[in-house]
């Protein structure tokens, strides 16, 4: 008798599909049911220790080659805030943290919450005279850096050049600093010293000192409406501006956001590349840990690193969001190379991008679900955002409903009357999530929040029939020109639709005739070309002649502030230029 062949047994590839088997389509994402929805809120701290009490054993944070798992950054978190208690940090105290994105911002993060203490995360980008201001004007009690120089960014020279007084004190856990009299002192970490600055192992061997008991007597004092939160907002030319932000606002808006909105459940990988100290890293790191999912970031925006660690860290969620970072992932040259197909969200804003953008990566992920967002640090960062089940030209072309919880108003700036569907005016936000205020700055406070809870933008948005936003731009990024007003954005995305165009921003320079005309700033996109009359040409074809720029100006690197590209400095540089 013959005896049978036996069949090959088909053997399981990389995240457990046999090979030769197809992919099984994602499942259809459950509509948004309002009555189905429950308000969940809790401390900063307290979210760290659930994860760690119900997942444990999970990776809760990869950082490029590094792993922590809840487990593990739940007890070094409460060994960090061992040691800020030993420094003197108490419940409301201003706890800054100049370093970059990093295993240890995220442990400094939660250890200064669950001291109960208010956490101020400061641009690494800031320059001495900044730094001064946010020391000062935050009054930070404790300042937490790092030797480690990452991109040739010096924080210990940097502080020097900003606090004059340290070079000339005898303790360093003990400031006493004529223009910072609230900062008692600084740590450094890494493997660098310096005689102002309290080091890693001084520190371990304060910490060690308290015990941990008085670590969990501060944080059960919170209050989930105490601030647990600063971060300092930059303007376009004044000092930034300190906004408050409770617990409740941080914690409940990425919960409404990750478990509501996006669905995001356990096992889900988010990945962000955006820096620590912005409300769009820290939004997506609490709205993942919340779900026990792990939270997948990097030290430094590089595009091909971060297809890589989509690719081998199997992402299934995204939040690029910005431009500047979308441009650079899709025009790498490994791009077209890299296996996207786990990701099944993503944050891609792409009714705001130029269109290539779009096109290229819908093709990369067929399968994942594109969603638009609006959002800033004052509302403890989103606002509005897609429903996973509106159809793909809805999620593609606006930016989303408000979540559950918040409201959105489009208001005529003149009359302060209210606009209806369609209307272009100012964007007004009330809800749980908006800000306390400015610190220390009750004037901005007042013109930001009106006696009815409304926090006016400062924003140009609309609303559709179907209550989805769309952003029209900025109203003091509104040109004047010879009495008609013109959005910046209409002429960014009139030269973004050119062939050759990776990006554009427009400024007003003044004018003459006109008080004000548009100028343009271009980057291209890798070998391509466009001249300047060519440029012209093309906006004429395409917008109203007094729309069109007087000058073009190209570039390679955007001045960039924690995310967004600083247009003040364009325009600096060209009045400098033209001598205006």
């Amino acid at each position: 008798m013959a005896s049978k062949k036996k069949r090959p047994v088909a053997r399981k590839a990389a995240g457990g599909r046999k090979r030769g088997t197809a992919r099984k389509p994602a499942s259809r994402p459950a509509p948004e049911v309002l009555a189905d929805i429950r308000i969940a809120v809790t401390t900063i701290g307290d979210l760290l220790l659930t994860g760690a009490d119900r997942h444990g054993a999970v990776d809760a944070l990869v950082f490029e080659r590094r792993k922590l798992t809840y487990a593990e950054l739940a007890a070094r978190a409460l060994e960090r805030a061992r040691a800020l208690r030993a420094l003197g940090v108490r419940p409301r105290d201003h706890v800054g943290l100049l370093l970059p994105s990093s295993v240890e911002f995220v442990e400094y993060f939660f250890a200064a919450a669950l001291c109960g203490a208010v956490v101020v995360p400061i641009n690494a980008r800031y320059k001495p005279a900044e730094l001064a201001y946010v020391v000062e004007n935050g009054d930070l009690v404790t300042i937490v850096t790092t030797g480690e120089v990452p991109d040739q960014v010096d924080f210990v020279a940097r502080l020097r050049s900003a606090l004059p007084s340290l070079g000339r004190q005898p303790d360093p856990t003990q400031l006493a600093l004529a223009e910072a009299p609230k900062l008692r002192n600084i740590v450094l970490l890494g493997r660098r010293s310096d005689p102002a600055f309290v080091g890693e192992k001084a520190l371990r061997a304060l910490g060690k000192r308290v015990p941990l008991e008085a670590v969990h007597r501060a944080r059960l004092a919170t209050r989930v409406r105490d601030v647990g939160l600063m971060l300092y907002t930059s303007g376009t030319t004044a000092n930034p501006k300190g906004c408050l932000i409770t617990h409740e606002a941080m914690v409940r808006n990425s919960i409404a956001l990750g478990r509501h909105r996006y669905q995001l459940r356990h096992g889900d990988r988010f990945w962000s590349p955006l820096p620590m100290f912005h409300i769009a890293a820290i939004l997506p790191l609490i709205a993942i840990l919340d779900v026990g999912g792990t939270y997948v970031t990097m030290g430094h925006f590089d595009a091909g690193e971060a297809l890589r660690m989509l690719e081998s860290e199997r992402a299934t969620a995204t939040y690029p969001c910005f431009v500047t970072i979308m441009s650079d992932l899709i025009y790498h040259p490994n791009f077209k190379k890299t296996d996207l197909s786990r990701v099944r969200l993503m944050n891609s804003n792409f009714a705001v991008q130029p269109p290539g953008i779009k096109d290229a990566m819908l093709k990369a992920m067929p399968n994942a679900i594109q969603v638009g967002t609006f959002g800033m640090t004052e509302t403890a960062g989103t606002v509005t955002t897609s429903l996973l089940t509106d159809a793909l030209e809805v999620r593609v072309g606006r930016l989303g409903k408000p979540l559950p919880g918040l409201e959105v108003r489009i208001v005529d700036h003149e009359t302060g009357q209210e606009l209806p569907p369609g209307g272009r005016g100012e964007v007004w936000v009330r809800g749980y999530s908006t800000l306390e205020g400015y610190y220390k700055d009750a004037k901005k406070t007042r013109e930001a929040l009106d006696d009815g809870g409304w926090y006016h933008t400062g924003d140009i948005g609309s609303v559709d029939e179907r209550g989805n936003m769309m952003f029209h731009g900025r109203i003091k990024d509104m040109l004047k020109v010879g009495g008609e007003n013109v959005a910046a954005a209409e002429i960014e995305a009139s030269l973004q639709r050119h062939p050759a165009v990776k990006l554009a921003q427009v400024v007003g320079i003044p004018d003459a005739r006109y008080v004000e005309v548009p100028a343009a700033f271009v980057e291209l996109k890798p070998g391509q070309a466009a001249t300047t009359e060519e440029l012209i040409a093309h906006c004429r074809g395409e917008i109203a002649g007094f729309k069109v720029p007087r000058h073009v100006r190209y570039v390679s690197e955007w001045p960039m502030g924690a995310s967004k590209i600083q247009k003040f400095k364009l325009r600096n540089q060209l009045l400098a230029e033209l001598e205006l």
